[in-house]
């Protein structure tokens, strides 16, 4: 009789031990899994997706009762082992029980389990999905008792869990998942950029990407009608402002292809043409206005250009529809565009890049990350962090970039040279570099 209770009692810390893996499985598949992946299944109907959806919803709950029922089968069999062990070895036999439920524990309740489950979790989450939506049903009213001790606790020591706290948005989950995905090899660089610069479009606004005033190509309406027009066939914009009067008195927007049909029906005479009869209103837009609320509005008004202004009502720049599309897709050129070779790698590592560069474009194109929030251009970063206007061969050091002046037209930075301080420049290879550092550089800044 006595060895007929030692075998029961050994099978039954064998199947506590199973169970043990079934939780500890269950918990590291039900947590792991794709949320995407399940609601793709439980949108074709699937009932244990369903289910699966269902517990992770409610993941505190689902936690406590596996842990729960966890708890209890370990201490069961470690119970049951300690009685096994004192009956064969006597008092030893504590020691004996303690190496060898640890060792089993660990190995094929924990280990084993969790390793299986994390390399299929939707799979393995799916099959024990109809079970463990009976363990939490059976734990509930224990998982709730519990939950509100631990919350009553926290409380008391300053930490508030609310009931649907949530520590990442949706878009920072999604952009932690396409880094995620490009650091593993899962995402080329062209498809994570394309990826984040749709989730970017409603953190960045028209300022960011708009052609600065500086930069426009704009006519004159009040300047000779024939010169008028070579310019605006000349250029290599479809859409040109107008001004009359001040420079920053945009009256309208011409359209080369209205600019086209006008010709065409004057025959070619250019006094039967009044360009502002043939443009359109300028669309004003505020420069603070988010890509996305702008993409938004090209649709809505089925339009492509806006200029944009300050809180003062004056002229910044303008936007484009392709401005906002290149933050997503990356720059798009075509026949008539005009190549400026802004960012230029040199041999010893280091990059010429010409000031007016929008630091997004740089990062880009370098797989860099300087910070693009108190600056839009790399001349602004540089004179932001400076605190000063810099002169050429002033050496600056931030965001683990050495940064060189190399030329400067008045008040505006025009090139620099920027080494990243992991390298160590080439002398022979920089003509910029050949020369001797200045006598005097400013303090570096970390």
């Amino acid at each position: 009789m006595m060895e007929l209770t030692l075998w029961l009692a050994i099978a039954a810390v064998f199947i506590l031990l199973f169970l043990s893996g079934f939780f500890s499985g269950s918990e590291t598949a039900l947590t792991a899994a794709s949320r995407a992946r399940i609601h793709q299944l439980e949108k074709t109907g699937d009932g244990k997706a369903q289910t699966v959806s269902r517990l992770i919803s409610s993941r505190e709950r689902l936690i406590g009762a596996l842990l729960l029922g966890n708890n209890l089968v370990n201490i069961l069999a470690s119970a049951l082992a300690t009685s096994v062990f004192l009956t064969l070895f006597g008092q030893a036999g504590v020691a004996f029980a303690t190496l060898v439920m640890t060792a089993l524990v660990v190995v094929f309740a924990e280990v084993l389990p969790k390793t299986w489950a994390i390399s299929n979790p939707e799979r393995f989450a799916l099959a024990v999905a109809p079970v463990v939506n009976v363990i939490v049903a059976v734990f509930g009213p224990v998982v709730i008792g519990v939950e509100a001790i631990v919350r009553v606790m926290l409380r008391l020591v300053g930490v508030n869990v609310g009931e649907d706290a949530s520590i990442l948005s949706a878009h920072e989950e999604l952009r932690g998942a396409v880094d995620l995905q490009h650091k593993e090899g899962g995402l080329v660089k062209a498809e994570r950029d394309r990826l984040g610069g749709v989730l970017d479009l409603a953190e960045l606004e028209v300022s960011d990407v708009m052609v600065h005033r500086t930069n426009m190509v704009a006519l004159n309406t009040e300047e000779d009608l024939p010169k008028l027009i070579e310019q605006a066939l000349s250029s290599p914009y479809t859409r040109l402002p107008l001004w009359r009067g001040e420079s920053d008195n945009f009256v309208g927007v011409l359209h080369a292809k209205d600019l086209l049909r006008a010709l065409h029906a004057a025959g070619g005479d250019f006094s039967k043409i009044d360009l502002l009869q043939i443009a359109t209103p300028p669309w004003f837009v505020p420069d603070t206005t988010s890509l996305q609320d702008q993409l938004n509005a090209f649709l809505r008004h089925k339009a492509h250009f806006a200029l944009v202004v300050d809180e003062y009502g004056e002229v910044m720049g303008l936007v484009t529809l392709e401005d906002i599309l290149e933050e997503i897709v990356g720059e798009i050129a075509d026949e008539h565009d005009v190549e400026l070779e802004g960012v230029r790698p040199q041999a010893d590592g280091s990059v010429i890049v010409d000031g007016s560069v929008p630091i997004r474009d740089l990062n880009r194109a370098t797989d860099w990350r300087l910070p693009d929030d108190e600056a839009t251009t790399i001349a602004g970063l540089v004179i932001h962090e400076a605190r000063m206007i810099p002169e050429e061969r002033q050496i600056f050091t931030f965001y683990g970039f050495r940064f060189t002046v190399l030329r400067r037209e008045k008040n505006r930075i025009t090139r620099l040279r920027i080494m990243p301080l992991g390298q160590k420049p080439n002398l022979l290879a920089a003509g910029a570099a050949q020369t001797p550092p200045p006598p005097t550089v400013p303090a570096s800044k970390t």
